[in-house]
């Protein structure tokens, strides 16, 4: 990462061991996902970077008033997420204050980018992975590395909501369980057209909530306006059988009745992980509960 990131939140002793337990999370000695998270050392954004994130918020939010789900509007409005500062994850300011009281999600600073089993762990947990340090203003378009602007802008104020927060957490723990290629493929088609790209049906109106679209200018408009997008209703099966590409503008987004609908859905999907896996009801693990 160049530019104006502030590489000594990141590249410390404390981060490059959470780092290294992020990235062997699984392995003898490794199981204590916790081990991952790093404090946030608020004092190491510039003005720059305070800057960039008031450009970002104020350009996003003035599209997204009107195009944003209402649960993610109410959600932002929960976590006091505001335009004049990057958000807290410790302390009386934190979006964890309000989180807690809400749902009982949190978000954890990261060094960086998890693998999936330990990203899976954190969600498992009710634990939101969240990078630390924001895109360089040259960059502020577009980073292919998670940033805390995409994360907590993008992905926080969706887990104030409890339909989505217990969504979410069953995603963690089913994808945690199993093994098998092809069911980790199926569901990580089913997070990128859900909670990265996902669509919803509002008053007769496709809204926004994907963490993909929110958070990004050129995405979030072509979700809702571009001819090229073929929308369709959301289901399960159907979803997970659809590959997809991360360098374009998505051409297939899917669509959500309601988020009770993705619960729903990803419940019986669990279930069916649980009764085919042969660590169903091994005592190792509620250890994720």
């Amino acid at each position: 990462m160049n530019g104006c990131i502030n590489h000594a939140m990141i590249d410390g002793a404390e981060a490059k061991a959470a780092q290294f337990a992020a990235d062997h999370f699984g392995e003898p000695g490794c199981d204590d996902i916790t081990k991952a998270y790093i404090a946030q050392k608020y004092e190491g954004y510039s003005a720059e970077n305070q800057e960039t994130w008031q450009t970002l918020f104020d350009r996003q939010m003035e599209y997204l008033a009107d195009h944003a789900s209402s649960t993610y509007l109410l959600g932002a409005a929960s976590i006091n997420l505001v335009r004049d500062f990057i958000p807290y994850l410790e302390g009386s300011k934190s979006v964890n204050i309000f989180l807690k009281q809400l749902t009982g999600w949190q978000s954890k600073g990261v060094p960086g980018y998890l693998p999936a089993k330990s990203f899976f762990a954190c969600l498992a947990r009710r634990e939101f992975p969240t990078t630390v340090v924001i895109r360089p203003k040259e960059d502020i378009d577009y980073l292919p590395e998670p940033d805390i602007f995409h994360d907590i802008f993008g992905h926080v104020p969706l887990h104030a909501d409890p339909t989505f927060a217990d969504f979410l957490q069953t995603y963690g723990k089913a994808a945690l369980l199993t093994n098998d290629p092809h069911h980790t493929e199926r569901l990580a088609r089913l997070f990128w057209f859900t909670v990265e790209f996902g669509l919803i049906r509002e008053g007769g109106v496709n809204k926004l909530y994907g963490s993909g679209l929110i958070s990004s200018p050129g995405e979030s408009l072509h979700a809702i306006t571009s001819s090229k997008v073929e929308r369709r209703p959301f289901d399960l099966e159907t979803v997970c059988n659809t590959p997809f590409e991360i360098d374009h503008f998505q051409p297939i987004l899917y669509v959500l009745d309601s988020f009770d609908q993705l619960r729903d859905a990803m419940n019986s999907y669990s279930n069916r992980l649980l009764s085919a896996s042969p660590k169903a009801g091994s005592s190792t693990q509620p250890a994720y509960n």
